[in-house]
This record gives structure tokens, sequence and C-alpha cells, in this order.
């Protein structure tokens, strides 16, 4: 539907997510998109640390069987009421939010599933208390829950220049084993068709090498096994591609400007330089989902929790990123 809303999931309720949602509100940042935003999360909380944090912006309890002939006002926060029993406005992180966390995700992936929504920015959440393992991270958590065939992309997206790194959250001893011709190819159809289809251009990427330099001490290394056949295969379904670059000296401006993604290995490969270069301007997109996903490109960061001195960029740049997604 052309009116249908983004939806934003609370995540981690003790994190900096609720601070740096009502600066966004404050800043009038949802009143300049053309759809409206529906938060989903707890309507006590919310005023709790809206009352420590001292801001003033309306909440409005939606009902969710009346949402199809609701005009959602863009001024205020619309939310979705889910219980959550909590003892302090800000407390310290652990497993007793994993219950709220996942009835957020619940009504939020049945929305979409349904049309009823158009699109899902999530705040940040504890990897170690609500994913246990179970799952590399939300992309893959979100993957599952949504039953899809296609395997989900992280793109760490700018609109100047994005990064993605084919291992997400791997320990380094992991990647190797990991990486393969397929996923290679999988991750960069997918931002491929991304690029083509929401911003009409067809993207440039460069891909990097494993190892330093692209050189190994081992007889086949994973630029000759995996990296350069999945380039010539990609170059003959006509994707603009170079590579492999050794990772060391490839984020020089030049290359910032001559390409529009590079894709990395491992996480902290590209992300490093990523948030370097852009700090907070900068958000985690999931391609290949059903549906859109957006989140700010940061953690809950626990010690900053509370203190009112949290930088609402990424979040920010995560809903004026639907200025242009029609």
């Amino acid at each position: 539907m052309r009116n249908s809303p983004i939806l934003i999931v609370h995540g981690e309720p003790n994190s900096i997510f609720s601070e740096i949602l009502f600066k966004s509100y404050k800043k009038k940042i949802p009143e300049k998109l053309s759809r409206p935003i529906l938060m989903i999360g707890s309507i006590d909380l919310l005023k709790s640390q809206m009352n420590i944090l001292k801001y003033s912006i309306k909440l409005k309890s939606i009902n969710l069987k009346n949402l199809k002939n609701l005009k959602l006002n863009k001024k205020i926060i619309n939310i979705i009421d889910v219980k959550y029993s909590y003892k302090k406005a800000f407390d310290k992180v652990s497993d007793n939010s994993n219950i709220y966390i996942s009835k957020c995700f619940a009504i939020a992936i049945k929305l979409l599933k349904k049309k009823t929504a158009f699109a899902l920015i999530n705040g940040p959440i504890s990897k170690k208390y609500f994913l246990k393992k179970k799952y590399l991270g939300i992309t893959e958590y979100l993957a599952k829950k949504t039953i899809s065939n296609s395997k989900p992309t992280m793109l760490i997206y700018n609109p100047s220049f994005s990064v993605c790194p084919i291992t997400t959250h791997l320990p380094l001893k992991k990647v190797s084993k990991n990486l393969t011709k397929g996923k290679i190819i999988n991750d960069i159809k997918n931002i491929n068709n991304f690029y083509k289809i929401k911003h009409k251009i067809k993207p440039k990427f460069a891909i990097l090498g494993l190892n330093p330099h692209c050189e190994s001490i081992d007889k086949v290394s994973e630029e000759e096994k995996i990296i350069k056949p999945a380039i010539k295969y990609l170059k003959k379904k006509r994707i603009f591609i170079k590579g492999p670059f050794s990772a060391d000296t490839f984020f020089s401006k030049k290359n910032l400007i001559d390409f529009d993604v590079c894709v990395g290995m491992y996480h902290d490969q590209v992300l490093t330089p990523m948030k370097t270069i852009f700090n907070f301007d900068a958000i985690n997109l999931t391609l290949g989902l059903p549906f859109l996903r957006v989140s700010p490109d940061h953690g809950i960061n626990e010690s900053m929790t509370g203190n009112n001195k949290s930088n609402p960029q990424s979040l920010i740049s995560s809903i004026k990123f639907f200025k242009k997604i029609k």
C-alpha cells in the first residue's frame, strides 16, 4: 500500500535507542517522509524514559485491528503497545527483555508479511543476551523468522559509498571455512538488484582479497580458489566488478570515488574503515528478505544509556533513507 507505515521495533529497552529516537522526533525527521512511522514497543517504558531524558513528545496508542483505516500523525510517536515489566526505566542489559523483543519482532513480521507495513527499522539489540549464539546476527534471525528462501546480505550503506562483509559476525578462525563462491555471488547479486531497483543505477563493485596483499603461503589461496572464480562468473553476468584488491591500500579517496560498493571477506575488514570514514552517517541494510530492513549502524552502547549524550545521526540517516525509497 502506498501509505503503509515504516515500522520501528524498539529493540533492547536498556539502550540508547529511545534517546536517539526522541532526538530524531525533536528534529522533526519523521515529518519529512511521505510514509508515516509506526513504532512497536512499550508505551509505559517510553514515557518513563522520556521523563528521565526530559523530552516532551506525544505518544498515541494504535489499535492493531484498525491499522488499515487509520491516518497516522507524523508529528507524534504512534505506537503499538507491547507490555513490558521493568523496575527501572534504564537498567543493566540482561535476558529479561528477550520475550519483549521477540513479541515486538513477531508483530512487525506479521504486519510485513500481510503487506500492511512497508519496511522495518529496528533499534540495537544485544547479540549476547538475545541471540544467545543461535544466530550470527539480526540479519540471520530475521531470515529465519520470515522463512525466506533467499540468503540475506548485510550492506553498510551511505549514499556515496557502501561496504558488504561476506561473512558477518564470525570469529576470524572460521572465516576461511565459511567463504564460498556461491556466497560471494549471492551477496553481490542482492546488492546489484538493490541499486538497480531502488537507485536506478548499475553499481561499480570492488572486491577485496582475504590474505594480506592477496598472497598466501598455501599452495592454493582463497583468492585463487574462491574469489577470482566468483569475479569471473559475475563479469559474465555483466556486473561491473574489479579485484581482488589488497585491503590495506584499498580505502583511498580515489577508490571511494571510483566505486560504489566494496565487498570484503569478513566483518572488520570493511566495517572498520567504513566507520572511520563516515562515523555515524551510515546505516545497516538487510537485503534479500521479503521486505527492506534498516537499522542504525551501532550497538546498544550500554555505557551511554540514560545520559542523553548519544549521537542520533545513524538513526536519522535510517529514517531519511526512506525519503528516496517508494
